[in-house]
């Protein structure tokens, strides 16, 4: 997290509440009654005007000036518009949000009331996210998703109607049923929407998830038989970027496609390393500490994921100081999830020549693998490096396994 960035803050709010669970997740969300949603709610706020002692406890740099929100889930869009407006009011009060800010609220098709698109444009969202996975009614349905096509279509015009237009679209590819034909098609829909971003995520099934019970132990309910081999998946993801970069949506990350300038401005917090505090449940923050001899550690904390535990105030947060090392293991493996690469050169400037030093003998033995590119001073995944992203991703962590037992790590 490069000093630099420490001037403006994100903010993450995590609302767990679903209509139903999808069989592939694995996320701290569930099926809870509506009467937790102002518990909930209150918590939030409890916490939003706690945060400034929280900070000054854990000794961490906590900016004012916010210019990203995220409210993220499970279905934000759930909870009554006045409990949107309480949230909301409470972050204002606490924090001062940049006039441009970007304010992004998931959205659940066909789980957006009326009442709900009115309260989005007086709290002042400006950009929704509905989680589509398929426009296959047939694939959406068995992978647990309520929704139909001819929903998420009368959405898309609800909320271009309400003057949301920042719209982006989830796909995964890889469902249980789907065929290179469904996704041919699911992209074909999507395109025709006219969105500026675009999500696709390649199914990674989680064994703590529904799914993923079935896939390891038999079994039909789920139908985990009918999910794609490995390599069908991959060829569903390459053929959604040739599609969507046809269409205008670039590619600027691994699973993220925008018109320029249409890009979330929010996730690209989390890959560029910029500071963001995270509230609700299983919620992340990072921020760089105050001034002192740290001052070149950032702090991660993640809250607890047990519900009742995060309403009665008992669960305990995950804390852990990130070294200059361990920071610089994150700088590639997060850097390099974006289509711009890695800069070497800035890398050097904020971690020294000999620490980027022992990451471009790794470079190099993945440039021979024709798993990563150099132009200049900038490394990039190749196409093929993106569907191994992972495998190369572990070339970074083992690296800095090694380095901690010159430069150190902070206690945990």
């Amino acid at each position: 997290m490069a000093v630099a960035d420490h001037d403006a803050l994100g903010l993450y709010i995590s609302i767990p509440f679903c209509r139903s669970k999808c069989t592939y997740c694995n996320f701290a969300s569930g099926v809870y009654p509506a009467s937790e949603h102002q518990r909930y709610v209150d918590r939030l706020i409890q916490d939003l005007r706690g945060a400034g002692g929280w900070a000054a406890r854990m000794s961490v740099e906590l900016p004012r000036r916010v210019d990203t929100v995220y409210l993220g889930g499970g279905t934000p869009s759930l909870l009554a518009p006045e409990l949107l407006g309480q949230l909301f009011a409470a972050m204002r009060e606490e924090f001062n949000f940049e006039r441009n800010a970007e304010i992004t609220v998931e959205c659940a098709p066909g789980q957006i009331a009326d009442a709900t698109l009115d309260a989005l444009d007086a709290v002042g969202v400006n950009r929704v996210s509905l989680g589509v996975q398929s426009f296959i009614d047939r694939e959406a349905q068995v992978s647990g998703r309520l929704h139909s096509r001819k929903t998420v279509l009368g959405d898309v015009r609800r909320l271009r109607k309400s003057g949301i237009t920042n719209l982006s679209l989830d796909l995964i590819a890889g469902l249980a049923g789907q065929t290179a034909a469904s996704w041919d098609e699911s992209l074909a829909v999507l395109v025709d929407c006219g969105t500026p971003h675009a999500s696709v995520y390649m199914l990674e099934v989680d064994e703590d998830s529904r799914l993923g019970r079935e896939m390891l132990g038999g079994g039909a309910r789920y139908y985990a038989e009918q999910v794609p081999l490995d390599d069908v998946i991959a060829q569903m993801y390459a053929v959604a970027i040739e599609k969507l970069g046809e269409a205008g949506l670039r590619q600027y990350e691994i699973s993220n496609f925008s018109q320029p300038g249409f890009e979330s401005r929010h996730n690209l917090r989390y890959w560029q390393r910029r500071p963001y505090l995270g509230l609700g449940l299983d919620a992340s923050s990072a921020l760089h500490a105050a001034e002192s001899d740290e001052s070149s550690f950032v702090l991660r904390s993640t809250t607890t994921d047990e519900l009742e535990a995060f309403l009665a105030g008992t669960g305990t947060a995950e804390n852990s100081w990130l070294s200059p090392a361990r920071q610089h293991e994150e700088a590639w493996f997060l850097g390099l999830r974006l289509n711009a690469g890695v800069d070497v050169t800035a890398l050097e400037s904020e971690f020294g020549v000999e620490m980027v030093g022992s990451a471009l003998d790794a470079v190099r033995r993945l440039e021979r693998d024709g798993l990563l590119v150099s132009y200049g001073n900038t490394v990039r995944l190749t196409k093929r490096g993106r569907l191994l992203s992972n495998d190369v991703f572990q070339e970074f962590l083992e690296l800095e396994k090694s380095e901690r037992g010159t430069v150190g790590v902070a206690a945990q």
